[in-house]
């Protein structure tokens, strides 16, 4: 769906003079800086709105970033929002500030695709449970965002609706899952997105386009209407240019005050945990990192490596998992055995009657995820996560957040992606033992492709992990370049 002549009509009304800058600046604000304009008076919700989407009708086409653009919706969210905060019904930071949703994302009245032929005419009912309270928040939704097909992909270019391109090589992947997700915040085309994460599908794209993605701890944020791949593994979480916009969004779509922010963290303990996490790195993420690394000793108290538990099943078996590889951590092990329970409720009965409106790659890897569900296996799989969710606990008894390359590598070009399992390698294990991950911008290759750190903290301290890399980001710029895109 492109944006309606209509909803066009008003795109080149004169934008606010108080900022004398041109219409892609405002563009470029933060959600922080965009929310206080708006409450002041300064800039409208309608002006924000009408800049990103003429900035998505310039832009869109190059990089794909949105499957569905709601113009007249987001319009008229927009006037609503302007008319309230004009009354003083100022309803938080996200008030008339234009957001992308992921479009496996259930939103009421218009169609969630899920990047799939089969499902590119459905229209839900109702929202889901997270865009329900960002609405509530006086968000205005822009349209859905690409993504590999149901979520079953590391890349964004196994979309019925075409690849995502990665704003600042457009030859180079944006990775994947919610690809679409990250390129859109990325080049501007919306103040943040929502993603879904279930083995580092926010996190790997956000390092891929150099912006902040944030895996919340497992069920803090519902889950409630978003099409699952595993609910024991699946989470929502927001995708933005920096750290403070991202705890801004979380806490509306957590529905909790956690005076995130506030305070800045003190005598913080950081734990490196090397095994696997820092074996086989490309040698311009292993310079990044020790750079970053040199960055993170100055602002804790002390520093020390760690190592995270393992699990004593593996696939299909009751025995000890092989040691750990470059490849894969040994609690990844656990994921395929856990996600074929939901695979083949949810997808088996679509593959039995529409295997051929699947892309075929898509529909080879949940065909084998279906062919390994045991019930057996995956009762046993269930009960070592839950163990695992528990003792590692006793892991940040001894420090209060982990360190670690979001990927061992850059994104790939779009013909020659790196393999599946390399890519989520050092994101798959917290979506196992279910604790809070965020990337963050920390370095860029000599040409020009971002690199990420990711930052872990333990359950339900979302808000002490966000304010730790908030002190990294205000000791770096990385998170202030611009990719910049011909059109």
């Amino acid at each position: 769906m492109t944006i309606s002549r209509r909803a066009l009509l008003g795109l080149s009304a004169a934008l606010p003079t108080a900022l004398g800058a041109p219409e892609d600046e405002l563009c470029w604000l933060s959600v922080t800086e965009a929310s206080e304009l708006v409450r002041k008076g300064t800039v409208s919700p309608v002006e924000l709105t009408r800049a990103c989407l003429q900035r998505i009708e310039r832009i869109n086409p190059k990089l794909n970033a949105y499957i569905t653009t709601t113009a007249d919706r987001a319009l008229t969210q927009a006037h609503t929002a302007e008319t309230e905060v004009r009354r003083g019904r100022w309803r938080g930071p996200l008030h008339g500030i234009p957001i992308g949703l992921k479009d496996n994302i259930d939103t009421g009245g218009v169609r969630t695709t899920a990047g799939s032929a089969l499902f590119k005419d459905r229209i839900p009912a109702k929202d889901a449970e997270v865009v329900r309270r960002i609405k509530r928040g006086g968000a205005v939704l822009l349209g859905k965002t690409n993504l590999d097909e149901f979520a079953f992909g590391h890349s964004c270019r196994l979309s019925y609706y075409g690849p995502t391109r990665n704003p600042w090589k457009l030859r180079n992947v944006a990775g994947g899952s919610s690809g679409g997700s990250a390129a859109a915040v990325a080049a501007a085309l919306c103040y943040a997105a929502l993603g879904t994460d279930t083995g580092g599908s926010i996190r790997q794209p956000s390092a891929f386009c150099g912006v902040v993605g944030l895996k919340p701890t497992h069920s803090l944020v519902s889950t409630r209407g978003v099409i699952p791949i595993s609910r024991l593994l699946d989470h929502v979480g927001p995708m933005c240019r920096s750290v403070h916009d991202a705890a801004l969004l979380l806490q509306v779509m957590c529905g909790v005050e956690m005076g995130l922010l506030r305070q800045r963290p003190s005598r913080v303990r950081l734990g490196i945990p090397r095994a696997v996490f820092y074996e086989g790195l490309e040698s311009e993420v292993e310079s990044a990192i020790r750079n970053a690394l040199d960055v993170l000793q100055g602002l804790a108290s002390h520093t020390r490596e760690v190592t995270l538990p393992l699990p004593t099943i593996s696939e299909g078996t009751d025995t000890i998992p092989p040691p750990a590889s470059a490849e894969r951590h040994p609690a990844s092990r656990l994921w395929p055995l856990v996600a074929s329970r939901e695979a083949a409720r949810f997808h088996g009965p679509l593959l039995a009657r529409s295997a051929d409106l699947y892309q075929p790659e898509i529909r080879s890897r949940i065909g084998g995820l279906i062919r390994e569900f045991r019930p057996a296996t995956y009762v046993r799989a269930r009960t070592e996560v839950a163990r695992l969710r528990d003792v590692v606990d006793s892991v940040f008894s001894v420090v209060d957040v982990l360190v670690t390359p979001t990927t061992p590598h850059v994104p790939g070009v779009l013909d020659a992606e790196p393999p599946y399992p390399r890519s989520m390698r050092n994101t798959m294990p917290f979506n196992i033992y279910g604790i809070p991950a965020v990337s963050i911008p920390c370095g860029f290759t000599a040409t020009g492709l971002p690199i990420g750190l990711q930052l872990i903290g333990p359950r339900h301290r979302d808000a002490l992990l966000l304010a730790f890399a908030q002190e990294y980001e205000r000791a770096t710029d990385w998170h202030k370049r611009r990719p910049i895109i011909e059109v």
